[in-house]
């Protein structure tokens, strides 16, 4: 049994994003209450559709930074609390953009199960700036925190970003990432709402054999049959909420924060995700 089966109960598990509004000292920041009846609501209708696990995410603190300020650190971890006391599924943490810290910090403090390092194995360039591979800082603190039972998913080659080295195929970056300690792999596309390339699916698939994949970006409904090929799990966010696509060469975020998880869009996701992941 992987680390993600003893988690999850499930081999294959499907986890539903939580993208949190604005935490404090952000733009728009919407107010301590607001944050958290959104994230309460969002996430009892994920365990009601019968999501395997949730992740929190600061989506919308704009602009990320690798570490971020001690406010918000804190906010995040309060609502990690308070989260914890209310749903019985698992859930982790993705600290954007990179703070491995601060989710281990988290993680120490609270039940999280998980989280989610986007600069695992791959140095890559981002809008806010040059984020740098952090995997054996992060196994190591992980360790001397006493969290092995944590586990780490780890993005390859993540969206949003360049890769500084640009001769590193997907499938260096997913033997390293096995090699450095990772739970498993999350593959994206280029962008929030874009699918993997088939060819990378692939390529990682062949690589890395057996070793969980989940895909991190553009799950639909209708491209799930596709993605039960080669994947073990899904991450998804946005097209859970509610309202419709923004225009990704003008947006960052393809919805509002305002925008709400629909409880009919995730029952229907996780029934679909049933039928395709059929040996779960």
């Amino acid at each position: 049994m992987n680390k993600l089966e003893s988690i999850f109960k499930t081999n294959k598990p499907l986890i539903g994003m939580i993208h949190f509004p604005p935490l404090i000292g952000y733009i728009d920041y919407p107010g301590f209450s607001y944050i958290v009846k959104k994230m309460l609501t969002e996430a009892n209708v994920l365990e009601r559709a019968g999501f395997d696990g949730i992740i929190i995410e600061n989506n919308y603190d704009m602009p990320h930074v690798e570490k971020i300020p001690a406010t918000a650190a804190e906010m995040f971890a309060s609502l990690a609390n308070i989260l914890q006391k209310e749903i019985k599924i698992p859930f982790g943490l993705d600290v954007l953009w990179n703070d491995y810290e601060v989710s281990l910090a988290i993680c120490a403090t609270t039940s999280a199960k998980f989280f989610r390092i986007p600069a695992f194995v791959d140095t890559v360039k981002t809008n806010y700036g040059i984020m740098t591979a952090r995997a054996k800082e992060a196994v190591l603190l992980r360790h001397k925190l006493n969290l092995d039972n944590v586990a780490i998913l780890a993005d390859i080659q993540v969206k949003h970003s360049e890769m500084i080295d640009q001769g590193k195929t997907i499938d260096q970056s997913a033997k390293e990432a096995v090699k450095a300690g990772a739970d498993a792999i999350i593959v994206t596309g280029k962008w929030t709402g874009d699918l993997p390339t088939i060819k990378d699916l692939e390529n990682t698939r062949n690589t890395v054999g057996n070793f969980p994949i989940i895909v991190g970006s553009g799950a639909t409904i209708e491209n799930l049959s596709i993605l039960g090929k080669y994947t073990d799990g899904i991450i998804v966010g946005t097209d859970l909420k509610s309202g419709k696509i923004l225009d990704k060469s003008k947006e960052i975020n393809l919805k509002p924060f305002t925008n709400k998880v629909s409880e009919i869009k995730s029952i229907l996701f996780a029934k679909k995700f049933n039928q395709i992941f059929v040996n779960r």
